[in-house]
């Protein structure tokens, strides 16, 4: 069998520049880009991913290997995938940082351990609205959903053939007052009820001075607070729904889907 370079040269094109956008997003969405997950492990899923989406492409644009203009292409086809799985990863953040507000509102800041998803140290609580986050994500399939988007993106930005915008990277900035916003939001109630309980406590420490308040405050605001988590978890389902619903428009306005 004969087979030019040029030959060669059009079949790598043709299945590098998918395998580009493909392996970005594996490499920071929520689960597959955890660092739980080995690298060769995320690279067979792109490479299988990759194999069964370039059948359904349109022809991709013939330029040089070795050119400029195919290294923009590589450029923007990594950015497109960056910015698929960076988008779903801020919304898996917003749960941390909700649970580390309350945590800290409730005495939980020392009690830290190794978070596997990023390799830093979180809360308890933290890992605990992760872990709740993770397996209702996977339960509904979102991570499906997340590598759809993303292939129908190849039909709305054929590689090689759009130049992302600003407004694109702007959004995803602005996802960010997003996290702040909606993670105060989901412990606001804790935060609020310990704030009377505390008041409630300096009221006593100046009715009755000889009460020791750091031994009896800190078990009881401790236990108010796991309360209050246990009371709130019943409106977690429809918290839940709202920021995945979030963030896939988002990500579909960022793909132009």
């Amino acid at each position: 069998m004969d087979l030019s370079e040029a030959q060669l040269a059009a079949f790598i094109q043709q299945y590098f520049l998918p395998f580009v956008r493909i392996g970005a997003m594996f490499m920071v969405m929520p689960i597959v880009g955890s660092r739980i997950v080995s690298p060769r492990v995320r690279l067979a899923l792109a490479v299988l991913t990759c194999v069964v989406v370039v059948p359904i492409l349109p022809p991709l644009p013939k330029t040089e290997l070795l050119s400029f203009a195919s290294f923009g292409f590589i450029v923007q086809e990594a950015l497109v995938g960056l910015v698929a799985g960076f988008t779903f990863q801020i919304i898996f953040q917003m749960f941390v940082l909700s649970g580390q507000y309350m945590a800290m509102k409730m005495g939980l800041g020392f009690a830290s351990m190794n978070d596997p998803t990023n390799g830093v140290q979180t809360t308890v609580l933290s890992q605990f609205f992760l872990m709740m986050v993770t397996l209702m994500f996977v339960s509904v399939d979102g991570h499906l959903v997340l590598i759809g988007l993303l292939v129908k993106s190849f039909q709305s930005l054929p590689p090689g053939s759009y130049l992302l915008q600003i407004d694109v990277f702007w959004r995803v900035v602005s996802l960010g007052s997003w996290m702040f916003s909606a993670a105060l939001v989901l412990a606001l109630p804790v935060l609020t009820s310990l704030l009377f309980v505390n008041m409630a406590f300096g009221v006593m420490s100046r009715a009755a001075p000889q009460l020791n308040i750091f031994a009896v405050g800190f078990p009881f605001t401790l236990m108010c607070g796991l309360l209050l988590i246990w009371v709130g978890l019943s409106n977690f389902i429809d918290f839940f729904h709202s920021a995945i619903e979030f963030g896939f428009q988002a990500l579909r306005e960022n793909l132009r889907l």
